[in-house]
């Protein structure tokens, strides 16, 4: 009885060290969702808030600036993120941590509260710098393998389309409680910002 317990027990220890051995690679920043590489991509940037708020937050002052803004950011902050993700892509694994994402909701946050007047260059280098820097961390960890590049090509397109909805929506707003409403949603990303400010402060 206790040699059939024995051979049981170191049965079930094998299948256990077998099933731990077959797992498939570990794929850093990236929800595997089961679709493939590019819906990896598109869902990793959906449920990041860290990468969309602040893309989010562009794609609205473009919009408050209208459509030549617009146009600009919907090519640049895509094309830019892409790059930035190729680039990480051979990189260690890399975490901005919560501050470097709070300065961001603080900035574009800001600037949509105060519908800055930037210029058509200014917004340009500030979609290509949000684009590289949250490219680059998203790429970071992923290796250097055609699923990968496929993945970064996801999360170009899901920024893209972004861009693209909420510019759209937001450039035809004339009516002043319209432009109004998109200027509170930008109070409410800076508000984030200072939040996320407290609570990394109050950690360290």
């Amino acid at each position: 009885m206790k040699c059939a317990s024995a051979s049981s027990s170191r049965a079930r220890a094998l299948a256990l060290v077998c099933v731990a051995l077959a797992c498939g690679p570990a794929q850093a920043h990236l929800n595997a969702t089961g679709m493939g590489p590019v819906y990896d991509g598109l869902m990793h940037f959906l449920t990041s808030p860290a990468d969309l708020v602040p893309a989010l937050a562009l794609a609205l002052l473009a919009g408050l600036r209208g459509a030549p803004y617009g146009r600009r950011a919907m090519f640049t902050l895509p094309a830019a993120w892409l790059l930035g993700s190729l680039a990480g892509l051979t990189a260690a694994t890399a975490n901005a941590g919560t501050l470097a994402a709070a300065l961001w909701f603080l900035l574009l946050g800001g600037l949509v509260v105060a519908d800055a007047k930037l210029s058509l260059r200014a917004l340009t280098l500030l979609g290509a710098l949000l684009g590289l820097v949250h490219g680059y961390l998203n790429g970071t960890g992923m290796g250097l393998s055609a699923a990968a590049i496929v993945a970064a090509l996801g999360l170009a397109a899901a920024v893209f389309v972004l861009v693209v909805l909420v510019a759209a929506l937001v450039v035809p707003l004339r009516t002043q409680w319209a432009r109004v409403a998109v200027r509170v949603g930008g109070s409410w990303i800076a508000a984030s910002g200072v939040l996320m400010i407290g609570w990394s402060v109050r950690g360290s």
